[in-house]
């Protein structure tokens, strides 16, 4: 974990928290609708249930960043794989942080793959997912990616 930030798995009273993070992240491609509410992050929440989860950063008492693990997916031994970070709090290593946290419980639930979606034009999630030790394919028309656990 970065020494400026603590996390920890969200919980319901966070759904404020990821919404805000969200909002920070105006204008980028982050797969999420633009209209992301603290009520959408609440019913993100309760939908993963113990299958999924949510992984949120904190900045003392600022939100500044989150990962999720979904596992509500057509093939339930893949989950979804994503992280956002305010443009603020970013190349200090709170991806990876939140990533090797969202792995580990992956591995803990007994699941065999990870996939996600990478922005195009997108290079430091490039740098990141290869970091983590995912496979993006050169030539990815879809801009996806996968981590075998």
């Amino acid at each position: 974990m970065t020494r400026d930030t603590e996390q920890r798995r969200a919980t319901a009273s966070d759904a404020a928290s990821i919404a805000a993070v969200v909002r920070g992240l105006p204008g980028e491609n982050i797969g999420i609708p633009a209209d992301f509410t603290t009520e959408t992050a609440a019913a993100w929440l309760r939908r993963l249930g113990d299958s999924g989860t949510i992984v949120i950063a904190f900045d003392g008492s600022i939100p500044v960043a989150f990962g999720a693990l979904d596992f509500s997916t057509v093939e339930p031994e893949i989950g979804l794989l994503g992280v956002w970070v305010l443009p603020s709090h970013r190349r200090r290593g709170l991806a990876t942080d939140l990533a090797e946290s969202l792995i580990e419980f992956a591995r803990e639930k007994g699941y065999r793959r990870i996939r996600g979606r990478l922005p195009e034009n997108n290079e430091g999630a490039l740098s990141f997912l290869s970091g983590i030790g995912a496979m993006v394919p050169l030539r990815n028309p879809n801009m996806s990616f996968e981590l075998p656990l």
